[in-house]
């Protein structure tokens, strides 16, 4: 699952060749979600690798937590909502399908 799998491809007037927007949606509540506290700084990456076994799904959480702008660290202390992975790819596809 990929957050550009819904992309298409554009071409703007000199034939160049890139990818249309994708919007991220605000990932839903769910009854799969899981709350923990961060007792050190800790990398969204490293995180998306623990919970869902591959950190490059670290925009999920990012996306579920308003994080992600800029940084992929995430302060001491703070209070994270991990999204279960199912479901997020298909709010992607609903969305971005639509427009």
């Amino acid at each position: 699952m990929g957050r550009y799998s819904t992309a298409r491809v554009q071409r703007d007037p000199e034939e160049t060749r890139k990818l249309s927007t994708v919007i991220i949606p605000t990932v839903p509540l769910s009854n799969g979600d899981v709350y923990i506290q961060t007792t050190s700084v800790e990398r969204l990456d490293k995180l998306a690798n623990i919970f869902y076994e591959d950190s490059s799904l670290w925009w999920i959480i990012a996306a579920a937590n308003g994080l992600g702008k800029g940084s992929y660290t995430v302060p001491q202390n703070t209070r994270l909502r991990i999204p279960p992975v199912s479901g997020v790819q298909k709010v992607i596809n609903d969305i971005n399908n639509e427009r």
